[in-house]
C-alpha cells in the first residue's frame, strides 16, 4: 500500500501543536538525564527535523547542519556540552524553560 503523505509533511503536521512540540523536548531531556542517550538522540533529531530543521539549528550555534545530523544519528557520539547546547537552543526557540524535579525515590 503506497504511502498517502511524505514522512516529512507528517512529521511537521505532528510540531503543529505547541504542547506535542514541548512534550519532545521534555521526552528528550528526560532521557538524557535518565542516560538513555540514543533515545534522546532519536526524539532531538526528530524534534528538530519537525520545527527549526538542521540548516538554522547549524547556523544558531555555529555548527555544519551535517555535524549536528550526525551527533543525533543512531550511531552518533556526542559529547554532553553539545547536547546542551542544542537542548538550550531548542528552549529558546520553543519559548520555554526545562526544570528539573525529583518525584520520589528511584527504583533499586
Amino acid at each position: 500500500m503506497p504511502l498517502t503523505r511524505s514522512f516529512p509533511e507528517t512529521t511537521k503536521e505532528q510540531f503543529e501543536d505547541r504542547e506535542s512540540r514541548r512534550a519532545f523536548l521534555c521526552e528528550a531531556a528526560s532521557n538524557m538525564i535518565a542516560g538513555d542517550l540514543d533515545t534522546a538522540r532519536s526524539v532531538l533529531r526528530e524534534y528538530v527535523n519537525g520545527t527549526v530543521g538542521f540548516v538554522e539549528l547549524g547556523r544558531a550555534l555555529s555548527n555544519s547542519p551535517k555535524s549536528l545530523l550526525r551527533m543525533l544519528d543512531p550511531s552518533g557520539n556526542p559529547h554532553a556540552r553539545n547536547l546542551f547546547e542544542i537542548v538550550a537552543y531548542l528552549q529558546k526557540f520553543e519559548g520555554a524553560v526545562l526544570e528539573v524535579r525529583v518525584t520520589g525515590e528511584a527504583a533499586a
